[in-house]
């Protein structure tokens, strides 16, 4: 008798791929103790999350991603707290690289923990769509047409826009701009960034070499632009207008107290390398009055892990061999969502039910659980499953119980997204593509 499905965990440990962490590649066995003291940066503590929580607007709580240690490294984000004690808002910045038509699960991430960042708190955000980095890439010219797909890329950006808007952000405080249309407004502080940093750090950073065209070696610079509030002087013209200092009025005044406005950003922790070159540089794009010297704050998480297993993250352009789905996509039907996870899931459960019973699974290899710790919000059913499942023992004593589990988590929620997204119209999506002033920060008594 079978306990598990979908790659059972071996009894023997094989041989561990060398880890690999930049913007570009993920790989191997990520450890992520080692990552924090490689990058230098923190460990998010029981006391900064006990912060955070005191800060929350009333009736918030601190999201599952915050509790279960999924965002787990930051930079800078006591001093995001300490400007909300002073009463002093923040304001959040996120993107989206559009390489594909459909987002996966993976995507949803960073995207639920801005959502919640920006419900708990009552700020603005930013949303950058860098279709120009993607088509750099992997944008091609076609010698039968003599033209490039740049297009193609643009068109993404739309589509990946309203998988973004169906998160269920705030309309009022959400700007989302593709970096084709948007870059006039951010190019002044792009050169001032460009101007900034040296070829050698760029090439220390990010790896570039000498096949590397010359708009890849440009754009981190494009995507450092959007930390400093000066790159967006009409979205957030309204930062400051229930702050008792001053009312922004397009005056040399109103432009630094705009300067002064700092910066979180969510993201995974592969996309560090970025804005540690964009912190070195920071204190020469705000004033000095910038209370965090113009760094952005970060706040990382950890991969969400492929369906073969717990190496790497899930990649919507990596699939196993034999044509295995890599990821589920937010385009899935039900029954793609049950078939993918009872089929590919990669199992921590023994292989036979007696060694499950004794042993209980490996819940560090088992990805349904993993995933579950993402997405079932629950922490009591939760820690249910992991002792059943890890014991062997109960409800959840076999990998098939777990998987039934997960899918319907799953189902409900890329049916609830698929719901609101199928709402948004093209008319509705140009209205948050608008450049406009967004709704100042929550007034905080």
């Amino acid at each position: 008798e079978k306990a598990a499905a979908g790659g059972a965990a071996p009894e023997e440990e094989e041989e561990e791929e060398e880890m690999v962490v930049d913007p570009f590649t993920v790989s191997g066995k990520i450890d992520y103790e080692k990552l924090i003291t490689t990058f230098g940066s923190q460990r998010i503590s029981e006391e900064l999350l006990a912060r955070m929580e005191r800060l929350l607007l009333p009736g918030k709580k601190l999201h599952r991603f915050l509790r279960r240690g999924i965002f787990f490294s930051h930079r800078d984000v006591d001093k995001i707290c300490e400007q909300l004690e002073k009463k002093r808002p923040f304001y959040l910045y996120t993107g989206r690289g559009p390489s594909s038509a459909a987002m996966h699960l993976g995507h949803l991430v960073p995207f639920m923990m801005t959502q919640w960042l920006q419900d708990a708190f009552g700020v603005p955000l930013v949303v950058q769509m860098t279709d120009d980095e993607k088509f750099l890439w992997k944008g091609k010219y076609d010698e039968a047409t003599g033209d490039f797909d740049l297009d193609y890329y643009r068109q993404l950006t739309r589509e990946n826009a309203k998988d973004i808007i169906a998160c269920g952000f705030q309309k009022e405080r959400t700007f989302i701009f593709s970096d084709c249309d948007y870059v006039g407004t951010l190019y002044p502080n792009i050169l001032k960034i460009q101007k900034s940093v040296t070829y050698s750090q760029a090439k220390g950073a990010f790896g570039f070499d000498g096949a590397s065209n010359i708009g890849q070696s440009a754009f981190p610079a494009v995507q450092a632009a959007p930390s400093f509030a000066s790159s967006f002087p009409i979205p957030l013209a309204n930062f400051y207008q229930s702050s008792s200092s001053s009312s922004l009025s397009g005056t040399r005044r109103g432009e630094e107290l705009l300067g002064n406005a700092p910066c979180l950003i969510p993201c995974a922790i592969d996309q560090d390398p970025y804005f540690r070159v964009t912190r070195d540089v920071a204190h020469k794009l705000a004033p000095r009055s910038h209370p965090l010297s113009g760094k952005p704050a970060l706040i990382h998480s950890k991969f969400f892990p492929p369906l073969s297993g717990a190496l790497g993250k899930m990649s919507s352009s990596t699939a196993a061999n034999g044509g295995t789905p890599a990821a589920i996509f937010l385009t899935d039907s039900p029954a793609d969502i049950e078939r993918t996870i009872k089929t590919h899931a990669f199992s921590g459960g023994r292989e036979t039910a007696k060694l499950q019973r004794e042993k209980g699974a490996d819940l560090d290899k088992d990805v349904s659980f993993q995933w579950l710790t993402f997405f079932l919000d629950d922490d009591d059913e939760l820690d249910n499953i992991k002792q059943q499942y890890g014991s062997g023992s109960g409800h959840y004593w076999n990998t098939a119980a777990v998987k039934a589990k997960l899918v319907a988590v799953l189902q409900d929620i890329v049916h609830q997204h698929q719901l609101r997204r199928n709402a948004i119209d093209d008319a509705q999506l140009d209205e948050w593509l608008q450049i406009r002033p967004l709704d100042p920060p929550e007034h905080r008594d």
